[in-house]
């Protein structure tokens, strides 16, 4: 019993710094309001994270995990790898459609300077995850030969993320729909 209220303790304090950093980022990660939220004193949370830097290691790296998560069932239920990449996007309209979210990894991404070098590894680990996926779907639906799957995959992934902090400073999923159609209509993405 004691194991498993730990557990849910643990996963709340990561959910709910997840939700912070995907609003303010890294620098949003406070052990004061993560508290407050979960419901625990903010002395509390050390039991569980000795320090922010390590609390921010384990959100990002949980983070590009239910990502890779993700990719994967869209992989194994898409008909094809051109349906897979055109599921793509949507993974990071999902946050813009959850008030206005952005992706934790591109948010934290923008804080390089301010990130411990823990927390920094895990933020990388997610644009590589993102790029590889993208660089096999490539390959597989033969838009790209092996050897340039990487400089389009990494294209791809700045295009999709970019749209989503230019509709996220607008508050306008619209606007990220329409830069995504845009995308797709110059052949960065498949149509």
């Amino acid at each position: 019993m004691a194991a498993t209220l730990k557990r849910d303790v643990r996963e709340a304090i990561l959910v709910a710094a997840r939700e912070a950093a995907m609003a303010y980022g890294y620098g949003g990660i406070n052990f004061r309001d993560l508290a407050q939220a979960v419901g625990i004193k903010a002395a509390s949370i050390n039991y569980y994270f000795a320090n922010k830097a390590i609390l921010g290691e384990a959100v990002a790296r949980r983070y590009w995990e239910d990502i890779a998560r993700d990719l994967e069932a869209i992989s194994t239920d898409a008909q094809s790898p051109m349906e897979a990449l055109r599921q793509y996007p949507s993974i990071f309209r999902l946050s813009l459609e959850r008030n206005n979210r952005m992706c934790l990894s591109s948010f934290m991404a923008t804080e390089y300077d301010a990130l411990p070098e823990q927390v920094l590894k895990e933020v990388q680990s997610f644009a590589g995850v993102n790029t590889a996926w993208l660089r096999e779907q490539l390959v597989a639906a033969k838009l790209v030969e092996a050897k340039d799957g990487n400089t389009r995959a990494l294209a791809i992934y700045a295009a999709v993320a970019g749209a989503q902090i230019i509709a996220r400073s607008r508050s306008d999923i619209n606007l990220f729909d329409s830069l995504v159609r845009s995308y797709r209509e110059t052949g960065l993405l498949p149509n």
